[in-house]
């Protein structure tokens, strides 16, 4: 534990709160280790069990983690904070975003007119167009689209699908390395991560039957451009994810596929096998604007009802002015073409900077998405290094839990001819590496 904080408090609720105190003002930092459960009573003079019912109730709300007999620790990401990117310095090239090229997204028009009305809209909180252009959305891929519902983007969508289903301490499947901002979440709800391995054609098979096996409630994984390797699932690995699930009928699965195309082609998607409890959830942020914060979720029944009835209860409904924005942008062919051309851009970019780098010796994976996931044995080194020739990349650390090291470079803006230069830069980076830590 950090010397400089002292846990205060007489009671349970007194000293859970003087730890996440510590932890939001930073003198409690990840990995810090809490006094023993007999120390801090002691030092405090209230009785072992009102420590550990304050250690309790921090676990359960994601703030700390036992370690058997590493004691309890703080948590990698707390719910008291993120692992927010460390502060790009200036003059730099930022390949660390994971941001789409300003270039293939549209300006946005907010409807001219928007006259007032009286109550709310939470008795139709969603627009019948909408609702249509929904369903042709996930209807395109084979994803069955019967019910359709509207959330605040994805993450807000499986916050509140976990938070329904799941209770403070169960356990959660997740890609490996994943979404770092997902990897934020689901501690920060209280609930376990069991980390599934991911290649090129997704989630693995073997990884989702040692999670099912342990236990999981519920799975989160991406069916296309996995965040940050670019993984797809194909055809075969859909199968056989599907024919894994179906042992498990009482898990929840949800499907991320955040970049969905409005013209892409279609993405296997394990919701076509009918697993018993699903959903499907797609946002706009990537491909339409980063301030449309907007979703459209898909699944069975019980699970739309549950996330809409928490909805109800809470926000209500998402803003009827954005859903005529999105239902624009939707039925613009413009803005359709526009979404092409940049797919057509970003694959390119990935697969300059992917050929660069092989050239040299160098694996990395990216055949879809906006980044490029490139292994090394150093983070620290790599982004250092390439630092210092004018580029600025992400240390993988915020993207995994047991997957090995890597960094990850976001290619949507880096042009083709800036790919052979950023690949040259990269192999010296490796070079000065090896000569430094002997191979």
């Amino acid at each position: 534990m950090a010397t400089q904080y002292s846990i205060q408090g007489t009671t349970a609720k007194g000293i859970a709160s003087s730890v996440e105190r510590g932890v939001a003002e930073g003198e409690l930092a990840p990995g810090d280790a809490l006094p023993p459960v007999r120390k801090l009573a002691d030092d405090l003079g209230v009785s072992p069990g009102t420590v550990a019912t304050a250690y309790k109730e921090l676990r359960g709300r994601g703030l700390v983690v036992t370690r058997g007999r590493g004691g309890t620790v703080v948590a990698e990401a707390p719910s008291v904070a993120s692992r927010r990117p460390p502060r790009m310095p200036e003059g730099l090239t930022d390949l660390a975003s994971g941001l789409p090229d300003p270039a293939f997204l549209p300006v946005l028009h907010p409807p001219g007119e928007v006259r007032p009305v009286y109550g709310s809209h939470r008795a139709a909180p969603r627009l019948a167009a909408l609702e249509e252009l929904t369903r042709a959305w996930f209807r395109r891929d084979g994803v069955p689209a019967e019910r359709v519902t509207f959330a605040h983007g994805a993450l807000d969508c499986i916050a509140r699908l976990l938070s329904v289903e799941l209770r403070p301490g169960d356990a959660v499947a997740v890609e490996d390395p994943g979404f770092h901002h997902l990897l934020d979440l689901v501690p920060a709800l209280g609930l376990r991560m069991v980390p599934v391995a991911v290649d090129r054609a997704g989630i693995t098979p073997d990884g989702l039957r040692a999670a099912l096996r342990a236990g999981v409630r519920a799975v989160v994984f991406s069916p296309r451009a996995q965040c940050p390797t670019g993984a797809s699932l194909t055809p075969e690995r859909r199968d056989e994810l599907g024919s894994l699930l179906r042992e498990f009928p009482e898990v929840l699965v949800i499907e991320d596929d955040y970049l969905a195309e409005l013209d892409a082609p279609p993405a296997p998607t394990v919701a076509a096998l009918g697993p018993a409890r699903w959903a499907q959830v797609r946002t706009v942020s990537k491909r339409l604007g980063v301030d449309l914060r907007w979703a459209g979720l898909t699944g069975d029944a019980v699970t739309l009802a549950r996330h809409d009835g928490r909805m109800l209860m809470t926000s209500g409904w998402v803003s009827h002015v954005l859903q005529e924005i999105v239902v624009r942008l939707f039925s613009d062919p413009e803005v359709a073409r526009l979404v092409a051309r940049g797919e057509v851009a970003y694959a390119e970019r990935r697969r300059a900077l992917v050929d660069a780098l092989g050239a040299r010796g160098i694996r990395a994976v990216g055949a879809t998405g906006l980044n490029v996931w490139v292994p090394v044995r150093d983070e620290s080194a790599v982004v250092n290094g390439l630092r210092t020739h004018g580029w600025w990349v992400a240390a993988g650390a915020r993207f995994r839990i047991d997957a090995p090291p890597a960094v990850r470079i976001t290619a949507s803006t880096l042009l083709p001819d800036a790919a052979d230069r950023l690949a040259a830069d990269f192999a010296r980076v490796l070079g000065d590496a090896q000569a430094t830590y002997g191979g």
